[in-house]
């Protein structure tokens, strides 16, 4: 019941001209491979919070946020609830950056420690474009109905720079401290920020 609260709570904000969902309205749908040859469809993870995070670890925007630990952070605390789920997308075309085998790919997140769920692979670009996903990073969350309540960057301060990070408004752990709760969700469509998703054109 609270989920349907948060969702009936966020003001929807048509996007649609410019080629991006519509939070609030549903999800789309997809079906990806993992680093380990598993594969995950958004349907999975029904009843659940879903993180979605357009990764690219060439890119200065997302080492700013990893160096620092920051993403690491809060894919550990909210992957510690059973309520959350994160995945990792990574959208860039063979022999464009940040594109990685899978071999390569297990190291990187090993080296890093990261802790989403799983690190999925997009080489066609196919699920970046059907969720208009533009920088690395660009945050999505989906609520347990399957409603698409929050889209835009991981925090407020627009640079590369680690020392922003404390100063700035993160927008990610807001929008899910807000939804876990059952509250409103203030700022729920956000500018994103990065360096451009490598897609194969």
């Amino acid at each position: 019941m609270r989920n349907l609260v948060v969702t009936a709570l966020i003001s929807t904000v048509c996007l649609t001209a410019c080629g991006e969902l519509v939070t609030g309205g549903t999800a789309p749908g997809f079906t990806l491979t993992d680093t380990h040859g598993n594969t995950h469809s958004l349907s999975d993870f029904e009843g659940k919070f879903v993180v979605l995070e357009w990764i690219n670890h060439g890119c200065p925007f997302v080492v700013k946020h990893y160096s620092s630990g920051n993403m690491q952070s809060l894919q550990k605390k909210y992957t510690s609830k059973d309520e959350v789920v994160w995945l990792s997308i990574c959208s860039s075309a063979p022999g464009k950056q940040g594109h990685y085998s899978p071999d390569e790919w297990n190291a990187l997140i090993e080296q890093k420690g990261a802790s989403p769920t799983a690190v999925l692979i997009d080489e066609s670009g196919e699920v970046g474009n059907l969720y208009g996903a533009k920088t690395t990073p660009h945050i999505f969350i989906i609520d347990p109905q399957g409603k698409l309540i929050y889209q835009g960057a991981i925090d407020s301060i627009r640079s590369t720079d680690t020392d922003d990070i404390p100063k700035a408004d993160n927008f990610v752990a807001q929008a899910l401290d807000a939804a876990l709760m059952g509250q409103p969700i203030v700022n729920h469509t956000t500018q994103p920020y990065g360096c451009s998703v490598k897609y194969a054109n």
